[in-house]
């Protein structure tokens, strides 16, 4: 039997790891998708593996799952970096045009990505995870995406470096080495799902992306069809489920229900709710747990709202598009629209429809994007190239 062209995302999130895998059924151009989970308890906090051995030895049972179902062995997967320890930078680098005649060569936009060296990292202990063009500039007019042919003096580039942890980067990729799989290339989280839920017209345009989800709130900026920014807050739904049983002290898994099952924030009816927990009764009105809910997701948007306000991009005509398991909560939509003043969805991935996989699929699309014919696509057969010299410029 013929061996199977198998992609395969992973995301280690707070609430559960999440894994696809894609392969194209025998005799026909259709793809077969199999998903699989896992709850997590204690082995990830705030998006950050803590437990690597406790990850891996979920990360196996999946993968004999879906092995199981592929008849086949998993080889190696596209694996998704979370948490805040994630930064951005900017990088620019700039090069004299090389041939007499002035036209721009490939060794050209070669040289100049490789100018554009990541300096400026926080501490010793940072790793590039992934870097992502904004275009080149010839001779300081505007952005082109393929310079190569073109005439001019000087040729510009400016790239978006996503940076992480390295400990915490080092310990998501051994709690996949050690549960059995390769690494085929860690991914941004934000930029994973953003690209699960975005359509080109949207890059292109300006939008916002927010991922919620149960421990952290990530969110992705892009604009003229390129990342602007992102960035990781260390909050999500779960602070909600916890606001809840603080509030109305009760037990942690009585606030969980609570939540999914009355937290409802378009209901304008008020009405008490009794709910039995572990060892008693609780009581409480819609009008109560509205505002507890509330509260907790403005802060979280709001949050989201001033790190716009930081890069100035209050004007997104793409709107905002919410998703991740937390974004399901009724009445989120509307206010982030309220907020925000701006169109907002759901983002919603067709093939998989659950938001809280988003991630996941993100990095099944990024998998596939590498695997075209390079040679026809300028773009990415010089990025290609250029991600393999990031470790370069990391310490």
């Amino acid at each position: 039997m013929s061996k199977k062209n198998i992609l395969t995302g992973l995301d280690i999130g707070s609430h559960s790891i999440k894994m696809i895998s894609v392969f194209k059924k025998p005799g026909s151009n259709d793809l077969e998708l199999i998903k699989t989970t896992e709850p997590i308890s204690s082995e990830v906090r705030k998006g950050v593996v803590i437990d690597v051995s406790g990850v891996a030895k979920k990360i196996e049972k999946m993968v004999s799952t879906i092995e199981e179902k592929v008849d086949q062995k998993l080889e190696s997967v596209y694996l998704a970096i979370n948490g805040s320890h994630l930064s951005c930078f900017f990088s620019p680098g700039v090069v004299s045009v090389s041939r007499a005649d002035q036209k721009i060569s490939q060794e050209d936009v070669e040289r100049v990505l490789q100018n554009c060296k990541i300096l400026p990292l926080k501490s010793n202990q940072n790793k590039i995870i992934n870097i992502f063009s904004r275009g080149f500039n010839v001779d300081q007019e505007g952005k082109v995406k393929d310079p190569v042919g073109m005439q001019g003096l000087r040729l510009e580039a400016e790239i978006i470096a996503v940076c992480g942890f390295s400990p915490y980067l080092d310990n998501s990729v051994n709690s996949v080495i050690n549960g059995n799989l390769d690494v085929e290339q860690c991914f941004p989280a934000p930029v994973a799902s953003a690209n699960a839920v975005l359509t080109e017209q949207d890059k292109e345009a300006g939008v916002l992306v927010i991922d919620i989800g149960a421990c952290t709130t990530s969110l992705a900026v892009f604009e003229e069809g390129n990342l602007v920014h992102t960035k990781v807050f260390p909050v999500g739904s779960r602070n909600i489920t916890h606001d809840i049983a603080v509030y109305f002290k009760i037990d942690i898994e009585t606030a969980e229900k609570i939540k999914t099952e009355f937290g409802d924030l378009l209901s304008l009816k008020d009405q008490r709710i009794k709910v039995q927990t572990q060892e008693e009764s609780v009581s409480f009105s819609k009008k109560e747990l509205k505002k507890v809910i509330e509260a907790r997701l403005l802060e979280i948007l709001r949050l989201v709202k001033q790190e716009l306000k930081l890069i100035d991009k209050n004007s997104l005509p793409a709107g905002v598009v919410l998703t991740g398991g937390g974004s399901q909560m009724s009445g989120l939509k509307e206010l982030a629209k309220k907020e925000f003043k701006l169109a907002t969805r759901i983002g919603l991935v067709s093939q998989i429809n659950d938001p809280s996989f988003s991630t996941a699929w993100g990095l099944i699309l990024e998998a596939q994007k590498e695997q075209e014919d390079e040679a026809d696509n300028f773009f990415l057969k010089i990025i290609g190239k250029f991600k393999k010299l990031i470790k370069i410029f990391t310490p």
